[in-house]
C-alpha cells in the first residue's frame, strides 16, 4: 500500500464524483459574497469603484476555485478534509460581510480572513499528510500563499490605494503562481501529471457554482423591485432579468454536460489549471449583469449614462468571453458565431446613449438570445459537436 494510501486523504479514483453535502452548503456563503458584490457595484459604477471590487471578487472567488481543487485531489469525506472546508465556509461568510467595507474600515478582516484561511490549510495539510508527494504538493502551495499573504497583511496598516496596490499585487500572485504551476525552491512546479489526476467531480463542482452564481441575478432583482414601487417599466426590467439569467443558463450549459465531460477525459490538465480563470470571467460577467439590473429597476426611464451602458453591455460580454475562452484552452476552438454576437454587442454600445435603460438591458436579451439560437441551428443540423472553427496547436 502506497503512502496515499495509507493516509486516507487522497481521493481514490473510485470516489464518488458527487459533491459532498458539506461542500454544497460552503457554496452558500458565495450566494451572500456575489449579491453583496453586485449591490455594492450598483452604487459605485466609476472605474475606481470597479477596479477596486475586480480584486476583492478575484479574492473570494479563489478561495473558492482553490477549495475546489482541494475536495478533488482530497478525500472531503475524511475529517481533516471536513474540519478545513467548514474553517473555510466560515472564512467565506467573513469574506463576504467585510467585502462592502474592505478599503475602509473592514480592511483588516478582509484580508486575515482570506490569508488565515489559505495559509492555515497549507499548515494542516503539511503536517498531516504522510506521503512525500501530497505534503511537497501542499508545501508548494503554502510557499506561494504566505507570500501573498505578507502583502495581504501589509495591506492592513495603508489605506486607499495604497491599500489597493498592496492588494492587487498579492491577488496577481496568486493567480500567476498557480498559472506557473507554483515553482517553489528545492522542489520546483507541480508536476504536469498531477493536473491530469482531475475528476469529474471537479467538473461538477464549477457547473453547480455557475448555477449558483445565476442565482445573483435572480436574487438582486427581486430585492431591488420589492424595495420599489411596482411600475410597467420596473416589472419589464425585472422580466428581462429574468430572461437573461435563463438565456445565460441555456449559454452555459448548451453541450457543457458533454463538453465538460470530454475535456475532462481527453485534456483534464487544461480543464485543472484553465478552468478558474475562464470561469471568473463568466462570474464577473453575472455580478455586472446582476448590479445593472439593480440600477434599471431603479431607473428604467430617461437618458442612459455610459457608466450604465459599460456595466450592462460588460455583463453579457464578460460571460461570452470567458465561456468562449474555456473551449479554446480544453479544445483550441472558436465558435465563430458567438464571436460575431459579441462584435455585436460592441458595435452597437455607443448608440445605446439615445435608449432608456429598460431599451438598453432588452438590446443585450436580443443579442444572448440571437446566440441561443445560433446554438440551437447548429445543433439540429448536427453540428454541435463539432464548434465552427478548430485552431490547431503548433
Amino acid at each position: 500500500m502506497t503512502d496515499e494510501g495509507r493516509t486516507g486523504l487522497i481521493r481514490s479514483s473510485d470516489a464518488p464524483e458527487r459533491a459532498t453535502l458539506l461542500e454544497l452548503l460552503f457554496d452558500v456563503a458565495y450566494v451572500a459574497a456575489l449579491t453583496l458584490t453586485s449591490m455594492r457595484l450598483a452604487e459605485e459604477v466609476t472605474p475606481t469603484g470597479a477596479v477596486r471590487l475586480l480584486v476583492l471578487v478575484m479574492a473570494i472567488w479563489w478561495t473558492w476555485s482553490i477549495t475546489a481543487l482541494l475536495t478533488d485531489f482530497y478525500n472531503p469525506e475524511r475529517l481533516p478534509i471536513q474540519a478545513m472546508i467548514a474553517g473555510k465556509l466560515l472564512g467565506s461568510i467573513l469574506l463576504a460581510a467585510s467585502m462592502p467595507h474592505a478599503f475602509s474600515n473592514l480592511g483588516w478582516l478582509f484580508a486575515t480572513a482570506y490569508v488565515a484561511m489559505h495559509v492555515g490549510r497549507g499548515v494542516v495539510l503539511v503536517s498531516v499528510l504522510r506521503s512525500t508527494t501530497a505534503r511537497t504538493r501542499a508545501a508548494r502551495f503554502l510557499f506561494w500563499f504566505v507570500i501573498s499573504g505578507v502583502l495581504w497583511i501589509a495591506g492592513i496598516f495603508v489605506e486607499g490605494w495604497d491599500r489597493f496596490g498592496l492588494w492587487a499585487l498579492a491577488i496577481t500572485i496568486d493567480y500567476v503562481s498557480a498559472a506557473l504551476r507554483y515553482p517553489t525552491p528545492m522542489v520546483g512546479r507541480v508536476p504536469l501529471e498531477q493536473y491530469e489526476k482531475a475528476s469529474g467531480h471537479l467538473g461538477e463542482r464549477y457547473q453547480q457554482f455557475l448555477i449558483l452564481a445565476l442565482g445573483d441575478l435572480l436574487l438582486v432583482p427581486t430585492l431591488r423591485i420589492g424595495a420599489s414601487e411596482f411600475t410597467a417599466l420596473r416589472v419589464a426590467a425585472f422580466v428581462l432579468a429574468f430572461v437573461t439569467t435563463l438565456l445565460f443558463w441555456q449559454i452555459y450549459v448548451f453541450r457543457a454536460g458533454a463538453f465538460l465531460q470530454m475535456a475532462l477525459d481527453v485534456r483534464p490538465g487544461r480543464i485543472t489549471r484553465w478552468a478558474p480563470y475562464t470561469h471568473l470571467l463568466m462570474v464577473l460577467g453575472v455580478v455586472a449583469s446582476a448590479a445593472g439590473f439593480d440600477l434599471v429597476i431603479d431607473r428604467p426611464d430617461g437618458s442612459t449614462p455610459a457608466g450604465l451602458i459599460c456595466v450592462i453591455f460588460g455583463g453579457p460580454a464578460l460571460f461570452l468571453i470567458g465561456r468562449t475562452a474555456f473551449e479554446y484552452e480544453v479544445f483550441r476552438t472558436v465558435s465563430r458565431a458567438r464571436l460575431g454576437w459579441l462584435l455585436v454587442l460592441v458595435l452597437v454600445a455607443p448608440a445605446m446613449v439615445f435608449l432608456p435603460p429598460v431599451l438598453v438591458t432588452a438590446t443585450t436579451c436580443v443579442v444572448l438570445l440571437g446566440i441561443v439560437v445560433s446554438d440551437a441551428v447548429r445543433a439540429h443540423h448536427g453540428m454541435s459537436a463539432t464548434p465552427d472553427v478548430s485552431l490547431r496547436e503548433g
